[in-house]
């Protein structure tokens, strides 16, 4: 076992509280148990421990991130992971080949929205943007994928790309899964209108008045900041 590996869950023991893990548990609603250490200790956790053991090379990171976070026995060692390939002295070495690999296992195995959304908005949409090429077909497969965690990583994974949206993209993820009635799929496609809507609230507004099919969350939340209204821009 890769000493980071070790050294980030000892850490995690130390920091333990056994009565604040069993309210995380509830309210994230997981057969995962919690070691009780929210977010701040554990950003300074992992920023400590890579100091203390860097990877040497891309490799290596993300083999000690699938080690910690494939063989996690609570959740925030799932979560360390994640950061750990987000971490920003590794801004650079993210791949594209790890969507198809190690992000698409985690996603389908993760299967609740605190670990696939991470997946989906720092590392899967960061990756599709600067190599449209290579993961557009590959995000392009999920959208009609039976595992509804990846179809949803489809819709929301381009919440940050802003004027920058691959329109046809998100069109055809929303439109495939518009009557699907997963409540997080619903949200999804609400959230994913709501941020574009920040871009260009026009396109939302006529996307929305153009697919009555939309459920009443999803048309909610596309519309939540543009007063809940249609028709105010023009037609396109």
């Amino acid at each position: 076992m890769h000493e980071l590996v070790l050294a980030a869950r000892a850490g995690l023991a130390e920091l333990a509280d056994p009565a604040a893990a069993e309210s995380m548990r509830a309210y994230m609603k997981s057969s995962m148990p919690f070691r009780g250490v929210p977010k701040p200790p554990r950003e300074k956790l992992l920023t400590a421990r890579v100091a203390a053991h860097p990877p040497a090379d891309a490799d290596e990171l993300l083999a000690v991130a699938d080690e910690l976070g494939t063989g996690a026995g609570f959740r925030e060692e799932r979560y360390l992971a994640l950061g750990l390939l987000g971490h920003r002295r590794y801004a650079g070495w993210a791949r594209p080949s790890w969507v198809g690999s190690v992000h698409r296992r985690w996603i389908v195995t993760g299967a609740w929205w605190d670990f696939t959304d991470e997946l989906a908005n720092r590392h899967v949409g960061p990756l599709l943007r600067a190599h449209p090429d290579e993961l557009t077909p590959l995000v392009r497969g999920w959208i009609t994928d039976p595992d509804r965690w990846l179809r949803r990583t489809s819709v929301i994974c381009q919440l940050g790309a802003g004027p920058t949206t691959d329109l046809a993209l998100l069109t055809d993820a929303i439109e495939a899964n518009l009557h699907d009635r997963d409540f997080f799929l619903r949200k999804g496609i609400g959230w994913a209108l709501r941020q574009y809507a920040r871009s260009d609230p026009d396109w939302v507004r006529t996307f929305v008045e153009e697919h009555p099919g939309l459920s009443p969350l999803s048309r909610r939340e596309a519309l939540k900041h543009l007063g809940g209204q249609l028709g105010a821009g023009p037609v396109r």
